[in-house]
């Protein structure tokens, strides 16, 4: 237990803090090096607990993943088809996208593996991943409920399927487009909503043919071919726009705040949060646009003029900022006037049941709010609520790290019961953040 303290700091927030690297690219860099035939050279990776997990997972099945002295990571990869099976159980940690990628890749192979995770990521469900994969050939042999400890048979025939997702996911749409490297013939995911797409534009890069058609009725089919062979590379990953998003509303929060966040990747898929703040009245400016593996990137200006205004927030953004939902709801709870958020189902399977977690936490530091099955809605006062809480985050690192932002404009101190699990996603949060000004320490000083 590593219990936390954020208190209200008046000062402005100056700075141009380093953000980690992009975890979604990060696990991505090192499965499809690990895939590759060849070398492949990673900079900017994100050494978060999560990713590391991955690069351990991909060592046990059979790549070589060094970390250099030159700070460069760096795989030897295997190439499609020849993944071996692990001599122990892939131990993935808090990491569901570690998990259902890789149960999608062992899916694919004619070998089998067993997953475990801590006990956050073991209360999570994997059926959506599960039921395609078994249209695949792959069988399971899972917990009850689906979930963790999970055992993957992939087939010796991999069959090439056609998959319309049922809910808007880019984790089992890349589960899918692995297990389907090496199946015989295309396979096809149909996504109605578009979600995240790193997978694709990272296969891409690795010399990987991805087909993306719109169909008639507006939905797109993503179509992979198997058994191409990966081109090992260099990937330099862009920094997480997810990471950014805490010191970013902590800028916004504080008058008289100006912080550059350098190279952050804003696709149209990851850009929400910030298109949503800026509709919200913040001073969020894009400078120096580019493309970086694969991936627009940007420098992000932001600065800290005024309460924010409500708004209601588009539910078809909710696939492009759907981590960002907790960060959001602490500026909501700042701003003038009511904001409503709709579409938010997929809040209650990530590491805790976010849309709860937040509403409870928020209550508890004297905001007023109603929530539904998929729906918030915050009215703010145009002011910071008063806070004084003690936060219970369920192990997720998103809630800690949001209610820690909240705490640095709130009367009241806010405190979380365990800040251990920020290391998964963003190890450096708390000094990053306290550089810029916040002041967020242990319990006990």
């Amino acid at each position: 237990m590593s219990e936390l303290i954020s208190r209200k700091t008046t000062t402005a927030l100056k700075g141009r803090p380093r953000i980690p690297g992009d975890k979604s690219i990060s696990h991505r860099a090192l499965m499809f090096g690990a895939l590759s035939i060849g070398e492949t050279m990673i900079s900017g990776l994100l050494e978060g607990e999560d990713v590391l997990c991955t690069a351990q997972a991909m060592r046990q099945l059979g790549a070589k993943i060094e970390k250099g002295t030159d700070g460069l990571w760096r795989t030897w990869g295997v190439g499609i088809g020849n993944l071996q099976t692990p001599d122990a159980p892939l131990d993935m940690g808090n990491s569901g996208t570690s998990t259902r990628l890789l149960i999608g890749l062992v899916g694919g192979h004619p070998i089998k593996a067993t997953f475990i995770g801590d006990a956050s990521l073991s209360k999570r469900p994997m059926r959506r991943v599960i039921t395609p994969l078994e249209m695949m050939g792959a069988t399971f042999e899972a917990t009850d409920g689906d979930k963790l400890p999970l055992a993957v048979q992939g087939p010796e025939d991999t069959l090439s399927i056609e998959y319309r997702l049922p809910v808007a996911s880019a984790q089992v749409k890349s589960a899918i487009l692995l297990a389907g490297l090496n199946a015989r013939g295309t396979t096809t995911v149909i996504e109605e909503k578009p979600t995240r797409d790193h997978t694709e534009k990272m296969l891409s890069a690795f010399g990987i043919d991805v087909q993306i058609e719109t169909l008639e009725d507006g939905a797109s089919a993503i179509s992979v071919t198997g058994q191409q062979d990966l081109q090992p590379g260099a990937i330099d990953v862009p920094a997480d726009p997810s990471s950014a998003a805490f010191p970013a509303v902590a800028a916004v929060l504080h008058d008289g705040s100006e912080i550059t966040l350098a190279n952050i990747a804003i696709s149209d898929r990851r850009n929400g949060l910030y298109l949503t703040l800026q509709e919200m009245g913040a001073d969020i400016e894009f400078t120096n646009k580019r493309t970086q593996a694969g991936e627009e990137v940007a420098d992000i200006i932001v600065r800290g003029n005024g309460p924010l205004k409500s708004i209601d927030v588009d539910p078809a953004r909710v696939p492009s900022m759907i981590d960002e939902f907790p960060i959001l709801a602490m500026a909501a709870s700042c701003a003038e006037g009511t904001t409503k958020m709709t579409g938010l189902a997929e809040l209650r399977v990530k590491e805790s049941d976010r849309l709860l977690m937040v509403a409870e936490g928020l209550k508890a530091c004297g905001v007023n709010l109603e929530m539904g099955e998929d729906w918030l809605t915050i009215h703010g006062t145009g002011k910071p609520p008063k806070g004084g809480a003690t936060i219970q985050t369920a192990l997720d690192h998103r809630i800690a790290m949001s209610f820690l932002i909240l705490g640095s404009v709130t009367d009241e101190p806010i405190s979380i019961d365990d800040g251990a699990p920020i290391a998964t996603s963003f190890p450096n949060f708390v000094k990053l953040v306290n550089e810029l000004g916040c002041d967020i320490g242990n319990h006990n000083v």
